[in-house]
């Protein structure tokens, strides 16, 4: 059992420093101290209590750069030359979204509000989508990507993935990973996000399309490649294929997998070690032991199930047979258009049975395990020095105050950017 979702399996890392917990003695005219947090999560049980949160009561945290440098009780902070008050607030890793969809054009609120008049959720709204993004000029896909990032930003999201999956022609698929890289390096390729509407009588053609020369267009801007196995999207045998194309290129898979119904996604996505397998919403007993038994990160995206009104996925379940959960948004126009971390949290704790830390160190130390990344998602010393700070003396506020803005000040890679 797996109480507190610490990792039992956690995978290489494949990007970011070696991030030991030596201390690197700051330089005190170019560093600053953190000073007087409440409540300081680390993610590290070696530097704080002996929970996965590694929590630190009356704490500090020195920044040099886009590092951090030290962590520790406040009265014990070295003296630097710049120094910010947190005056009581609590402090977080930056949450780490590894899942979002924010190259698009466009906008689906009619889908949205017949769905919430009766309508089911079906794969198929995608088009919509695909049509206005590539009827868009890269200058609007480009804005309407920053402003969500920064919308983002100010909720105290500090990483992000996004991918592709709007264009389905070579052309706009490369352009829309371009446009991505400009903004994050865990850009992914998601070119089998349905059939193309160009292919819909050749889903054949499609699939090698993809997997030849949609991937070799793509493949240089991006670091993932991901699939939706689904009904009306791609089946297992498609799924394969791709993935195993994408890796045979140099990029690592992701999946979209079960989200709909149940299916061979987990299975797939632990055969061939995927990163992660996101949705896991319909699951045997069987896909849950693999992910318990693999590197494979289980992302739950519950603003999906919260805007289609679909059956919640079990965490609880996940957690007490031992895999590792992360928590992402699935930001994207159709069927989760959020991008707030604090607003998953607060659902995966009241809706999908995590307690407060659970959610807390998912979309923060989860989602870094789901980008397989060491440098992220925890506040330690050599770690990228990505932080917020709450309107709040606990963590527990993200989940007990839930659609409060609780996020005050953020800081991502060592620099100041809200607050």
């Amino acid at each position: 059992m797996n109480s507190a979702n610490e990792p039992t399996n956690t995978p290489p890392a494949t990007a970011g420093p070696d991030t030991t917990n030596s201390t690197v003695a700051p330089t005190a005219t170019t560093a600053t101290v953190i000073t007087n947090i409440a409540s300081l999560v680390t993610n590290d049980p070696s530097l704080g209590d002996s929970s996965p949160l590694g929590l630190i009561e009356n704490a500090a945290v020195v920044i040099e750069g886009d590092r951090v440098v030290w962590i520790g009780e406040s009265s014990k902070a070295p003296a630097t030359d710049n120094q910010f008050d947190a005056d009581g607030r609590a402090a977080i890793p930056g949450f780490v979204d590894s899942h979002s969809h924010l190259v698009f054009a466009g906008d689906r609120t009619a889908e949205f509000n017949a769905r919430m008049s009766g309508q089911p959720y079906k794969a198929g709204g995608i088009r919509t989508t695909v049509a206005a993004t590539r009827a868009a000029t890269d200058a609007a896909l480009e804005a309407n990507l920053t402003r969500y990032l920064d919308e983002a930003l100010r909720q105290g999201t500090t990483t992000f993935e996004t991918k592709s999956g709007y264009g389905l022609t070579v052309e706009d698929e490369a352009r829309a990973l371009r446009i991505a890289s400009r903004h994050t390096d865990e850009v992914t390729f998601l070119g089998a996000h349905i059939v193309s509407p160009d292919h819909a009588d050749d889903p054949a053609a499609y699939v090698a399309l993809v997997t030849g020369e949609m991937l070799e267009a793509c493949a240089p801007y991006a670091r993932w490649i991901d699939v939706f196995c689904e009904k009306g999207a791609f089946d297992g045998d498609q799924a394969r294929a791709i993935l195993t194309a994408g890796k045979a290129r140099g990029l690592h898979p992701r999946i979209h997998a079960n989200q709909l119904s149940y299916g061979p996604g987990v299975q797939l996505a632990v055969e061939l070690d995927a990163a992660s397998a996101d949705h896991c919403t319909h699951l045997t007993d069987a896909d849950v032991d693999a992910l318990a038994h693999s590197a494979t990160v289980a992302t739950l995206l519950p603003g999906a199930e919260f805007s289609t009104r679909a059956d919640w996925p079990d965490a609880r379940r996940l957690l007490d047979a031992g895999a590792t959960v992360a928590l992402s948004t699935d930001c994207n126009p159709g069927s989760s258009f959020s991008s707030s971390m604090p607003f998953c949290i607060a659902l995966a704790v009241r809706d999908m049975g995590m307690t407060p830390d659970e959610a807390v160190w998912s979309a923060t130390a989860g989602g870094a395990a789901a980008l397989r990344r060491t440098d992220i998602g925890r506040l330690t010393p050599g770690a990228r020095a990505d932080l917020a700070l709450l309107d709040a003396p606990s963590h527990v506020h993200l989940a007990y105050r839930p659609g409060v803005p609780l996020v005050s000040t953020v800081w991502r890679a060592g620099v100041r950017s809200a607050g």
